[in-house]
């Protein structure tokens, strides 16, 4: 091994040792002293860019024969290559810890969503400094580092001003950070931030603000800010969009491009991506159907307003793919323009589960709203058909559009037994790396084997030890062994899946699968499903490319085989102990994990305080609670004391012509307001709302009282709350309500509090999830949240 490659196996890389010095005057020094260079990759090093999009299946991009016309996809896949069985975990936190570790997800924490952690190794959201991102090789090796979306993996505690910032972005490898860090985000409103700082996007919507537009401007603008000042230096872009998760928000001209192309229904859909596939090679010519699944219903079995209402959120999801691939499109022109496109390796992963059913059999207007067991009808969808897309809605189509998206595989997002979940569309383009144009590579790769291609690729060896701490194995493949060679033999053959109790193994392409749980089915009830009774299923994916056949009775010897081969590798990257609760586990006290507010029964905030997400701030739900401010205002004060939540699901307490108010906004359907009966005088005043909530399960309704200075003012009933969730893209505030507005009392943006903030305090009343009417009613709301 040589010294350059030693050099390179503890990061950082060591300063070099300079002689000492041999003279008193620095002209008679000998030898004469040379700058430090700066570490610097290999001299063949590529550029590397890995983009991936969020929720978005198999069958969904024209890529790889779906109906959503994404061109720039094609345009790389047409000088590149499509992977045809690349796999990912079925969930967006665990693919995206995998694809920047290397390591299975389990391997590093990430057994289930951020907001889903536990205590148990395998799931407590928190990575491990023996497995170091990508991010932090490439950066140890001189590369420049930037990420722009997505990331949603940084402990949920963590995502605070008061840190610690070590797992954000910018502590995991990456130089410049610009985005979110949560499961999904408002792309008209979106909170956002720069590294570690809270920003919020200078423009807006009707100026044609777009948040998937605002992320591709930001990588445009730093990478030729590295072609400027570094141009001898690659660049690592990490591009990780919100879009194709919901809210499907997308400019009304890409929805309209797709009016009545969806008509025809799911099932012929269906039939007509298969075709395709067929056509690209990306399925082979005898590739079958997979069975559809039970209970879902066929499209002529839905009324006319059911079809019309679905093929309208489809039209819109569509729309949203093609317009984020268009953004993609712009960075690939800039690339081109710098003259550094053919040199490099570009990696864009299609998805990074399978296409969601969370939107319900019909879908739905607030996905939040369906996930707490409120369906959306055809007639109210209708009803709103107008403004989809826009800042009034939170839209997410129904299960038969999410198989269809996956065709030509079973089941969908969280069934990680089953391609469906785990199956996605991926092109890598490099012209100077790879020969063939337009090929098609049918070797078996999991995104676990992204890290070592990059590496391999880069010509740098994975470090053995960083910042101190000794690395753990890459657990993938590099796929780089296939780039040039169509035909060579599967070098990735052994890999475990499971998500939420969907569990599968597949090894020398026999695939032995459970699947656990069905994803859109949000309300459950009180029976407990126990592992030992799922039933494995067996397929033979050498001849069934699609699982299409069980053959588990014709071969129980290879199913109980490959059962067991499960076992070792769950014991292996520490999948056990299995975990299929869903929404109890958002509650830190059900799962375990620690809570930045831990037992804490009264916070106050100073009136600059920082905007905080769902799980840093005082838990108000299900429980009696009081808010208390201390105000001062000239005149009638106007704008926002404290907001949580948004349109979509939140509370507000806010001054509105003077007077104090609060309004409770129950899923976007019913607003109750309660006002003061007179407006606020001027000076100095300590204003409180109580909320007295009624008990005896999750979700039920409260009185709300007004005060000034200790005098009742106002009083309203809420019949019924919100049980679990407020909203993933909104935030606590004080003295302002980001994002959308709790209530129309007050306007989008320029709603903070006109008069003086000077304090205010949460109160909180005794915890009631123990009650054992809240547990039977948990047990009713089990809501599949991402």
């Amino acid at each position: 091994m040589s010294d350059a490659v030693r050099s390179r196996e503890r990061l950082p890389i060591p300063d070099p040792v300079l002689p000492p010095a041999t003279a008193v005057d620095v002209r008679d020094q000998q030898p004469q002293y040379e700058p430090v260079q700066p570490v610097r990759p290999p001299e063949s090093s590529p550029n590397v860019v890995i983009v991936l999009i969020d929720d978005m299946g198999f069958g969904a991009p024209s890529a790889f024969g779906g109906p959503c016309q994404m061109p720039t996809a094609e345009r790389l896949a047409d000088n590149g290559l499509r992977y045809s069985r690349f796999h990912v975990t079925a969930i967006c936190s665990p693919t995206r810890q995998a694809l920047l570790t290397g390591r299975n997800h389990h391997s590093v924490g990430m057994g289930v969503t951020t907001e889903m952690a536990s205590a148990v190794p395998g799931y407590n959201g928190i990575r491990p400094r023996s497995a170091a991102t990508l991010a932090q090789v490439l950066r140890g090796n001189g590369y420049n580092t930037a990420a722009f979306g997505k990331w949603h993996q940084t402990p949920a505690r963590d995502v605070s001003a008061a840190g610690p910032f070590d797992r954000w972005p910018t502590g995991e490898g990456f130089e410049k950070f610009y985005g979110f860090l949560c499961a999904e985000m408002n792309h008209w409103y979106p909170l956002l931030f720069d590294g570690t700082t809270p920003v919020e996007p200078s423009r807006r919507p009707e100026d044609g603000y777009h948040l998937s537009e605002d992320l591709v401007d930001h990588a445009i603008d730093w990478v030729r800010d590295q072609r400027s000042l570094k141009p001898d230096h690659p660049f690592f872009i990490y591009l990780p969009f919100g879009a194709t998760h919901a809210p499907y928000h997308v400019p009304r001209e890409y929805r309209e491009k797709y009016r009545g192309k969806f008509d025809h229904g799911w099932d012929r859909q269906r039939e007509i991506t298969l075709q395709r596939q067929k056509e690209l090679g990306v399925v082979p010519p005898d590739a079958e159907l997979a069975p559809w699944a039970e209970g879902v219903p066929h499209w002529d079995e839905l009324s006319p307003t059911e079809q019309r209402a679905a093929a309208s959120l489809m039209e819109l999801y569509a729309g949203f793919a093609e317009h984020t691939d268009d953004q993609v499109g712009r960075l690939v022109d800039t690339l081109e323009e710098l003259g550094e496109l053919d040199n490099t390796l570009f990696l864009y992963i299609l998805g990074d589960n399978g296409a969601s059913a969370e939107g319900g059999l019909g879908g739905t207007l607030n996905e939040h709203r369906f996930a707490s067991g409120i369906p959306d009808s055809a007639e109210f969808i209708l009803e709103n058909e107008d403004a989809l897309g826009d800042a009034t809605t939170h839209a997410h189509y129904p299960v038969g559009w999410a198989l269809a998206m996956n065709t030509p595989y079973q089941w969908t997002k969280q069934v990680a037994s089953h391609f469906g979940g785990t199956r996605d569309g991926m092109v890598v383009h490099w012209p100077r790396g790879i020969a063939e144009r337009g090929g098609v590579r049918h070797q078996f790769h999991h995104v676990i084997d992204v890290v070592p291609t990059v590496l391999e690729a880069a010509g740098i060896p994975h470090p053995v030890e960083v910042d101190g701490v000794a690395q753990k194995p890459i657990e993938g493949t590099s796929m780089l062994y296939s780039f040039n060679d169509a035909d060579a033999p599967d070098r990735h053959t052994l890999q475990y899946f499971e998500m939420v109790g969907n569990r599968g193994i597949y090894h020398d392409g026999w695939m032995a699968v459970t699947r656990h749980g069905t994803p859109w089915e949000m309300v459950q009830g009180d029976q407990r499903r126990y592992f030992d009774d799922d039933e494995w299923e067996l397929y033979d994916t050498r001849v069934d490319w699609t699982q299409a056949h069980d053959i588990s009775a014709e071969h129980p010897g290879k199913l109980n085989e490959l059962k067991q081969l499960f076992l070792i590798e769950a014991s292996r990257y520490g999948v056990f102990p299995l975990d299929d609760r869903m929404t109890e586990r958002e509650n830190p006290k059900e799962s375990g994990r620690l809570d930045l507010m831990g037992d804490r029964r009264s916070i106050t905030f100073h009136a600059g305080a920082k905007r905080l997400t769902e799980e840093t701030a005082p838990n108000v739900k299900n429980r009696s609670h009081s808010v208390t401010a201390v105000v001062d205002s000239d005149g009638a004060p106007e704008g926002v004391i404290v907001a949580q939540g948004g349109r979509f699901g939140g509370w507000s307490v806010y001054f509105h012509e003077g007077r104090l108010c609060y309004a409770y906004n129950y899923f976007g359907l019913e607003v109750h307001t309660a006002r003061a009966s007179a407006p606020l005088p001027p000076g100095r005043h300590e204003v409180r709302v109580d909320f007295a909530y009624h008990g005896g399960g999750v979700g039920k309704g409260g009185d709300v009282t007004l005060h000034v200075d200790g005098e009742k003012v106002g009083e309203v009933e809420v019949p019924k709350t919100i049980p679990y969730y407020f909203a993933f893209d909104e935030t606590f505030d004080i003295g302002v309500d980001r994002a959308t507005p709790v209530t129309d009392d007050y306007p989008v943006v320029d709603n903070a509090f006109t008069g003086t903030l000077e304090w205010v305090r949460v109160d909180l009343g005794d915890d009631l999830h123990h009650d054992a009417a809240v547990d039977r009613d948990r047990a009713r709301f089990k809501a599949a949240h991402d």
